[in-house]
């Protein structure tokens, strides 16, 4: 029987590749993996038509809704994500008319312009609207289903600007038939993670 003698150089040789295979794959995350998974929070302020007057019937208010709110995009792949916002519209109210939406739901990004940093979405959310009647009378709460879209644009790392998101609100099963408050926001994000 003889005896197989490897020289150490070489045997060293060969363990500094095969380390060195181990660590090169260490080194770089691959693309399709990388930074699927994000979580962006934002504040954000909104103009919204009520659609109702008073008197138990649906009809465009005098005057729009103002007020504040929050949203959170949690992105999940490329092209899926969830959106969540609450919104209470309490400011310049028609005689006391008030509204606020508290939605979540699918939203997909239409396409990235990197070179501008922005990105047009479009958005399906639904769940709860609460209205305050005229002159404090009564309070209901509503099934409330909103579609819309907008841009946002990413100003630095963490930080966006959300330049204008539109919603186009169905409350179907409101008292006297179907109300559809519409308006626009914007407002400052920030990428948790």
């Amino acid at each position: 029987m003889r005896k197989i003698q490897i020289p150490i150089p070489f045997f060293v040789f060969c363990c500094m590749i095969f380390s060195a295979g181990f660590r090169a794959s260490a080194q770089v995350t691959p693309t399709a993996y990388r930074g699927q998974m994000t979580l962006t929070g934002g504040v954000m302020g909104s103009a919204f038509q009520p659609d109702y007057a008073g008197g138990g019937v649906t009809g465009a208010s005098p005057q729009w809704l103002w007020g504040f709110g929050v949203y959170g995009d949690l992105k999940m792949t490329r092209w899926i994500g969830v959106e969540g916002e609450m919104r209470w519209l309490r400011m310049n109210p028609y005689i006391n008319i008030r509204q606020d939406n508290y939605l979540i739901g699918p939203r997909v990004p239409i396409r990235e312009f990197k070179r501008y940093g922005a990105t047009p979405y479009a958005k399906a959310v639904m769940g709860l609207g609460r209205m305050n009647f005229e002159f404090d009378q009564a309070y209901g709460h509503f099934f409330d289903i909103a579609l819309g879209g907008g841009v946002d644009l990413k100003v630095s790392k963490r930080l966006s600007v959300r330049a204008v998101d539109f919603e186009y609100q169905l409350w179907p099963n409101w008292i006297n038939g179907t109300l559809k408050p519409y308006g626009f926001s914007a407002g400052l994000g920030y990428k948790i993670f």
